[in-house]
This record gives C-alpha cells, structure tokens and sequence, in this order.
C-alpha cells in the first residue's frame, strides 16, 4: 500500500474517531445487533442441500434482486466456492449496508486478492460500523501485508466493534513476517493498556499470545511483563483470566519461575 493512501486512512480514522455525532450513530446502531443475523434463509436448510446444491442455489440468488442475493450472501458466508467470487466483489459497492457487510463476510470466507483493495477502503471509510466490523474480521483472512497497518489504524482509532475484530485481525497479518509481528505486537500492546473495553483488550492478550513466537526476545519479555501486569492489576475478571491462560501457555521456564513465586505470595490461586 502506497504512503498516500496510508495517509488518507489516518486521516480518515483520525477524523471519525472525533466526530461525537458519528460515534453517537453508530453506537446506538451497534446495540441493535448484527443485521447478518437477522437475515432470513426462508427454508434454507443444510440438513436437506448438500453443500454442492446450497453452493448452486446460492449462486443463483446472486444474481436476483435484493432480498435474493442477501440469500445468496449467508450462503457464501458459511461455504467456499470460487465461481461465487466475480458476484461478491460487484456487491462491496452496494448502497444498503447490509448487502455490502454481508459481501464482506463472504469475502472473509471466500478471500479473493481482486477484492482486498476495495476492502480497505471499506475499513478506513465506510459510514457503517458493521461493515466495518465486518472488514476488519474478514481482512484477518487474506496473508498480505498490505492489510497490517489498517487493521493498526482501525486498533487505535475506531469504535469498540471494529478494534475487536482488529485485534484478532493482527494475529493473522502479523503471523505473516517477524517484521509484521513486531509491528502488530507494538499497538497490540499499547492497546492492551489503554483501552477501555475489557473485550477488547482480551483480544489483544489471544493475539500476543500468537504472534510471540515470531517475536525477538526483547519484545517476549515485554509481553511476558505486560501479561502479569494484566494479572496482577487489571479491573475486569475476564481480562486477567486470559493473561492468565495465555501464560500458562507459553511455556516458559522464566515464566514458570514468575507464576511460582506468585504461588508463594498467595497471588496465583
């Protein structure tokens, strides 16, 4: 990815995420719940199609009218086939945002290099925090660099819906090079310490967790730091749980020393 469009999607990230009347907006529509949820298969049954025959209908519904092709969509969502992928990309420009989110799972399930591009300018400008949310867990499925410093961007700066699905995200684009991993390990952290939604700084702590074998070892012992401070200091149960877990999975000796020194001093129980 060009520095420009880089630049644009800072900028871009940086002005939504200081627009109280945006937020406000898309806060309140992410109460309601994911409208992929809410689509209707009207008979669809797995049970009944075998995935060859769900795959031919689904294809056929793409290329029908609305309500159709949102049929079509959930299809794809769940099954992998590649003649669907020339009907999805057309989709990610749609003017109903749920078509277009439910083109971006599809496209998570289904990853196609042609549409990555148009992907990252969903996640950087897109007004709708489901298909953004959408972007960012589908973008954790296609092994290109170019999509580590959005799904950064989007860590730092969007709503708490999408910095979920970005610190998943990370764990995939960083697996991808050491140099990634460092890259992806340095917000991942930071995040991890500032950020206000337990949800998401749990997602931070399973993503470390998968990224610390490519790490150096300077950047292994900040993390091991990090994860029992989380411990140790953390207001959210659920938080410290993880931190907990996700030592206990490392498998370090210097780890083990840590835990069982806190096993001593009555803090590990």
């Amino acid at each position: 990815m060009n520095k420009a469009f880089e630049q644009n999607s800072d900028n871009g990230l940086a002005n939504l995420a200081i627009d109280p009347d945006v937020l406000a907006k898309e806060l309140a529509a992410e109460l309601l719940g994911d409208p992929l949820d809410e689509i209707d298969l009207q008979g669809f049954d797995s049970d009944d199609f075998n995935a060859a025959k769900e795959c031919e209908l689904g294809l056929a519904w793409l290329k029908e009218g609305h309500e159709e092709r949102l049929q079509g969509l959930r299809v794809f969502c769940e099954y992998r086939d590649p003649r669907a992928l020339p009907l999805l990309i057309p989709l990610l420009q749609e003017p109903c945002p749920v078509e277009r989110m439910s083109a971006v799972y599809a496209l998570g399930r289904n990853p196609c290099p042609r549409a990555v591009e148009i992907l990252l300018q969903l996640l950087q400008t897109d007004s709708n925090a489901y298909v953004r949310k959408a972007t960012a867990w589908s973008l954790g499925n296609y092994s290109d660099s170019v999509v580590l410093h959005p799904l950064i961007n989007s860590l730092k700066n969007d709503i708490a819906a999408v910095r979920v699905w970005a610190s998943g995200s990370l764990a995939e684009a960083g697996a991808i090079s050491s140099e990634n991993a460092s890259e992806a390990a340095i917000q991942l952290l930071i995040s991890l310490q500032i950020d206000s939604e337990p949800v998401v700084r749990s997602n931070c702590i399973w993503s470390l967790g998968r990224l610390y074998d490519k790490l150096s070892m300077e950047k292994r012992n900040e993390l091991i730091d990090a994860f029992f401070n989380v411990l140790l200091n953390d207001d959210e149960p659920s938080v410290r749980y993880e931190a907990r877990i996700a030592l206990e999975q490392l498998e370090s000796s210097k780890v083990q020393e840590r835990i069982d020194l806190l096993i001593e001093e009555g803090l590990w129980v």
